[in-house]
């Protein structure tokens, strides 16, 4: 969420049509929540969550956090010009890793996610009790797949979770949705990258995802 996909806290309410006030209570009681942050490093169930946050809410908005908590990630928004990138580092020879914060939710929407199917492995928080900036969990994902910290580079879209790699000894970069600017502090770090150019198997992923969504 936020380098892959896109995870717009406020669109996501907004689809649900509740009132402006009611828009903001659900943002900071489902997703400024200890329950969502709870989710992420797998210690309580979307079921237990619910249950907490529902009892800080009014009757009428019970249905709307159990919807952002079971259902946010339909449909999945991928960022525009990153399936490609991902793509073409693939095909450059290099490994490519999710470490992401997630709940298991993840599981379950990650074949969705266009660019899912160039990576070599995956290390999600909630599966072992891990979250970044924690340097422990870098450590881990380098541990698990072999891989050496100082030739790895790390892409998050939260400062804390980089200088959280920067202290497991992973170079980094803070991505804000520019791709042209993640490309470049890719190329200062010595990935070998040619010009954008969008591959046909992003297409056709994009296209399968977008069908698949609505069924």
């Amino acid at each position: 969420g936020g380098v892959l996909i896109q995870f717009d806290r406020d669109y996501f309410i907004r689809r649900l049509k509740v009132a402006a006030e009611d828009e903001r209570v659900l943002l900071n009681e489902v997703f400024r929540s200890l329950e969502w942050a709870r989710l992420d490093r797998g210690t309580i169930t979307e079921a237990d969550a619910i249950e907490g946050v529902c009892t800080r809410l009014p009757r009428r908005l019970h249905a709307a956090a159990a919807d952002l908590i079971t259902s946010w990630d339909r449909p999945i928004i991928p960022v525009e010009g990153m399936c490609e990138l991902i793509e073409e580092i693939k095909g450059k020879g290099y490994g490519v890793y999710l470490l992401s914060n997630a709940s298991l939710r993840q599981h379950e929407f990650w074949p969705r996610i266009p660019a899912s199917g160039f990576f070599d492995g995956t290390l999600i928080s909630a599966d072992v009790k891990l979250v970044k900036p924690q340097p422990e969990i870098y450590t881990l994902l380098c541990g698990m797949f072999g891989l050496k910290p100082n030739e790895c580079f790390m892409i998050d879209d939260t400062p804390q979770n980089i200088e959280g790699a920067y202290e497991a000894n992973l170079a980094g970069f803070v991505f804000n949705n520019d791709v042209p600017a993640l490309r470049n502090a890719l190329k200062q770090a010595g990935v070998n990258l040619a010009q954008a150019d969008q591959g046909p198997a992003c297409t056709s992923l994009k296209s399968r995802n977008s069908r698949e969504e609505y069924m």
